[in-house]
């Protein structure tokens, strides 16, 4: 991501109304073109490396509606690589979704106006609900990645075959397919996914040049550490190599009490609970299915950025914790803020210096 940096940071969520932090404070993120467009300059002054939309067509409902507002994630990107310099925008896209031809071209648009910036990260569907707005079917588990291996591969051929050529495989039929130009600079875009189960890593490990996997609390740093050596150990053994990444959501305040007095305000005592819960039933989790303190901590964890991990205190307990992860070889970090715009200077100004002094990244080139 045009940088040397061994810890590398994006922002994560900033094209949704409330970002991923599921509350009703006023001040939650906008998720407004002016607002991601003012977040990815001051991003991009600040070395941040990357900033990564979520896919998002329905909201949660609930009293805030969480999410019900989206920004289109390519359009979006092409308008951010217009107006940023350093800063790696990727596209969220649901292959079921799109035909493979039309994203191969949108991609390389992208790419030609960031020049060489545009990247991919590629979802293979889960939300139901969202797949029927479009008359798709979502089909099983296994079905998914054998559909999405090959429209990647259609994607790959559209970017580098310089012949026309056709395609037969079991879901997608193609003929006498052109596709010009191709990605800016004789490269590609770099491309994620974040399976979680064995069949989405081994689709990852097998096609993609990130892997986002999601630490919960309570994980260890020895089995973040294990996860990380096992997935790079299987993309080597395919002759690949992998970064893995995985999402954390940042409260950094000048005190570790100022920290977490504001956390509990936005995540506990004002999160918008039944959006949390409309998310849970999503994926079949109900208070049935676990006992009231489990229950109400799975509830937690949810309103607390969408389940990532929660990196809160003062700056040098988020700095430790970061630099807990890389030491554990994690490649980055994508990070949500319950305000972007608001909590992005004070943790430029003082965690980046922190990280740069434990060695993991250069001293910031400029503050936000």
């Amino acid at each position: 991501m045009y940088s040397a940096n061994r810890l590398k940071l994006g922002l994560f969520g900033a094209n949704c109304s409330s970002g991923r932090a599921v509350t009703m404070v006023p001040e939650r993120w906008s998720g407004s073109w002016a607002d991601c467009m003012r977040l990815a300059q001051m991003a991009d002054r600040a070395g941040i490396e990357f900033i990564l939309p979520i896919g998002r067509w329905k909201g949660y409902g609930g009293d805030t509606d969480y999410q019900g507002e989206t920004l289109e994630t390519v359009t979006w990107a092409c308008g951010l690589l217009a107006k940023t310099e350093r800063l790696t925008v990727f596209g969220t896209v649901h292959a079921p979704l799109i035909a493979p031809l039309i994203a191969a071209k949108q991609f390389v648009t992208a790419d030609h106006i960031g020049e060489g910036r545009f990247g991919l990260n590629l979802v293979c569907g889960w939300n139901e609900g969202e797949f029927e707005m479009f008359g798709a079917t979502l089909r099983e588990h296994e079905a998914r990645y054998d559909y999405a291996q090959e429209w990647l591969d259609v994607v790959k051929l559209a970017w580098s075959e310089r012949a026309d050529f056709d395609f037969d495989g079991r879901f997608i039929k193609l003929k006498g397919v052109r596709a010009k130009p191709k990605p800016h600079g004789g490269t590609r875009p770099l491309i994620m996914n974040a399976g979680a189960s064995p069949t989405g890593q081994a689709f990852a490990i097998r096609n993609c040049d990130a892997l986002f996997s999601t630490i919960s609390r309570g994980i260890s740093f020895d089995e973040t550490a294990d996860h990380v050596r096992n997935v790079r150990s299987l993309a080597r053994q395919a002759g690949r190599e992998i970064g893995v990444y995985t999402v954390g959501v940042v409260t950094c305040r000048p005190t570790a009490k100022e920290a977490r007095d504001y956390y509990r305000h936005c995540v506990v005592d004002n999160a918008d609970w039944a959006a949390v819960d409309n998310i849970l039933a999503m994926k079949n989790v109900t208070p049935q299915m676990h006992s009231p303190e489990e229950f109400q901590r799975i509830r937690d964890h949810q309103a607390n950025g969408m389940g990532g991990l929660p990196l809160v205190g003062d700056p040098d307990e988020v700095a430790r914790v970061m630099a807990r992860l890389a030491e554990a070889g994690l490649a980055g970090i994508a990070v949500s803020f319950v305000n972007y715009l608001d909590e992005l200077p004070h943790f430029c100004a003082e965690v980046l210096p922190r990280l740069a002094r434990a060695g993991l990244r250069q001293a910031p080139p400029l503050t936000p």
